[in-house]
């Protein structure tokens, strides 16, 4: 008989995506993100990040002080390291990401040709960055949707 209790395919991409979360070395913010195609098939990962070649040791992690002392110049986020760290043609993906993404992911969603996003979580709704990358969605036809959580409790033990 076919097991009847394994996880849906929007569980188990937004497990795939808070478990890249887990590889960011910021201690206020972990989102990870994960692109997957029309066939369901994962085509990339990405978690916020220094950029390659960057040491996490050397490089700042504040949110406050100086421009050029805090992480903000400097850190690549999530779904930008998904979009870059792809090998395969992004047109009428969904992106997967932990964070609704700020307006600058927004547009290399776009400009990449992924359609759909489904995120987790929008703790900075109504700031103009956001309202900046829904309007850019919007008029740019990718679909945005919040991941509704189902309650299950999935456990890696490694």
């Amino acid at each position: 008989m076919k097991r009847r209790d394994y996880i849906s395919w929007n569980e188990y991409f937004m497990g795939i995506a808070s478990l890249s979360a887990q590889r960011s070395k910021d201690s206020n913010t972990q989102v990870g993100a994960c692109i997957v195609n029309s066939e369901n098939k994962i085509v990339s990962v990405g978690y916020n990040g220094m950029p390659t070649g960057c040491s996490d040791d050397e490089m700042p992690w504040e949110r406050e002080g100086a421009f050029l002392e805090t992480k903000y110049p400097f850190v690549c986020h999530a779904e930008l390291n998904a979009i870059l760290n792809s090998n395969a043609d992004l047109h009428g993906c969904t992106l997967y990401v932990t964070l609704f993404p700020c307006n600058e992911c927004a547009k290399a969603i776009i400009q990449s040709g992924i359609r759909r996003v489904i995120y987790l979580e929008n703790k900075y709704a109504g700031t103009d960055s956001i309202r900046a990358s829904e309007l850019l969605f919007r008029l740019s036809g990718v679909a945005c949707e919040c991941y509704t959580p189902t309650g299950r409790d999935l456990t890696i033990s490694l």
